[in-house]
């Protein structure tokens, strides 16, 4: 009986910790929601090493993977116990590939300066975090731009799924065409996205969990995936990875590569500042003057991670679209981080297992939550052109350029510009105006 009610207070305490009550919230649909979130984005724990690897040798491969799942889960630790809000945290997907291919093997920069480059930039993200200055910009985005950045990342995401599921194919034509719809996986992702379908509509909870997983299943079973090649390894720690950013700090700072660190600064400031909102709008943590409480503890949490990350030997840190999975779960408070942050440890043990989940497996998932996310469209006054015009560059945008920055970067451009033309000026803040200067010197000299 002591066991009992030690056990009891426990689980109390944590509820009371994370404000089950307030977020009318449960313990299985916070685990439910953490391990959905973990299982729609574990395909970092390997695609990034895997992009990172082409810059840094692939002899640092394991070392990648313990970076990636550590700092990922160092970030998104600190988002549940500082911030409270269900949002996760990993190396970003794009800020790898602009760290290999642009700059490492574009302008031959090397990968140690580059790191220390993704470090300036953290500790400059965590500078500006402490001033507020994030925050601020938050705050200063009209509601229309919100709902539209929610309503971007819902296509945009539902554009990965579809195109990692085989749905959408490139066309030199056309740039992209219907992929070869008889093809298993194409199938299997088609069954996700109907049971998932089914499955949310009678109100299950975890669909979106048991259709990743069961779509795994079928497709090991019917051999179009292979099984696991083993079930437990061992973390390689990042010996030839770990400090190098700090070593290179310094040099981060030389005329000659500062720039590369405001491109890492600019990207992930608007990239997280449009995941922040789009996913805050879609579960209603957004007050009634359209702000994100403790939107400073995010952004902090966020900040922390890319520092970490960067010293563990890793890309920018940045806050993932895939917790709207887990979200759309029943996900509502930082407990489910907490999970999402545990499991990515695990990964550490149990890489072959998150690595054996198929890219069509969790492509049903994008899909299914971009649907959800689409809804707060309804809700942009298209009777308002100059609402409507910048609303839809920013939604249409951020799915046809792959990129969330570039989507924002159109519609904030845009909407300081049509409502003082409109003479609507006192519907901007002065922000708005700075960021769409920023946006335009950055397109004109950086680009």
């Amino acid at each position: 009986m002591a066991v009992e009610e030690q056990r009891g207070s426990v689980h109390g305490a944590i509820a009371r910790f994370f404000q089950f009550e307030a977020q009318n919230t449960n313990w299985r649909a916070e685990v439910t929601g953490g391990v959905t979130t973990f299982v729609t984005m574990a395909y970092i724990a390997a695609v990034n090493p895997g992009i990172l690897s082409g810059a840094m040798g692939k002899d640092l491969f394991g070392e990648l993977v313990f970076a990636t799942c550590a700092s990922a889960a160092i970030a998104t630790l600190l988002m549940g116990l500082l911030a409270n809000y269900p949002f996760a945290l990993a190396p970003g997907m794009g800020l790898n590939a602009f760290f290999t291919y642009t700059i490492v093997l574009g302008t031959g920069v090397p990968w140690q300066l580059a790191l220390g480059c993704v470090l300036a930039s953290g500790l400059l993200f965590l500078l500006l975090t402490v001033l507020r200055v994030r925050e601020a910009i938050i705050t200063a985005v009209p509601q229309s731009l919100k709902r539209a950045t929610t309503v971007g990342i819902g296509l945009f995401i539902a554009f990965i799924g579809l195109k990692n599921a085989g749905f959408i194919v490139d066309n030199p034509a056309t740039l992209v065409d219907l992929g070869d719809v008889r093809t298993g996986p194409i199938g299997l992702a088609m069954v996700g996205i109907l049971g998932m379908g089914v499955m949310l509509a009678r109100g299950i909870r975890g669909a979106i969990l048991l259709g990743v997983l069961g779509v795994t299943m079928l497709g090991m079973v019917t051999g179009l995936t292979p099984w696991p090649a083993g079930i437990i390894s061992l973390p390689i720690w990042p010996t030839h990875l770990f400090g190098e950013a700090i070593y290179n700090l310094p040099l981060a700072f030389h005329p000659a590569v500062i720039e590369l660190v405001f491109a890492f600064l600019f990207v992930d400031l608007f990239d997280t500042m449009g995941t922040l909102v789009g996913l805050s709008e879609r579960v209603k943590f957004l007050d009634a003057r359209g702000q994100l409480p403790r939107a400073n503890r995010a952004l902090l949490s966020d900040s922390v991670g890319t520092v970490c990350g960067s010293v563990l030997g890793t890309s920018t840190v940045t806050t993932y679209i895939e917790s709207a999975t887990g979200i759309s779960s029943g996900a509502r408070t930082g407990l489910a981080s907490v999970v999402t942050s545990g499991l990515f440890l695990g990964a550490l043990f149990f890489t072959p297992l998150v690595q054996a989940i198929p890219s069509f497996a969790t492509a049903p998932a994008l899909i299914v939550v971009g649907v959800l996310m689409i809804a707060p469209v309804a809700q942009i006054a298209w009777d308002d052109v100059s609402d409507a015009v910048p609303a839809f560059l920013t939604l249409i945008a951020m799915p046809l350029t792959f990129s969330i920055a570039d989507g924002l970067a159109l519609g904030f451009v845009a909407y300081p510009i049509i409502k003082r033309l409109s003479k609507k000026g006192d519907e901007v803040h002065p922000i708005m105006d700075v960021l769409a200067v920023i946006f335009i010197a950055k397109y004109v000299f950086m680009s």
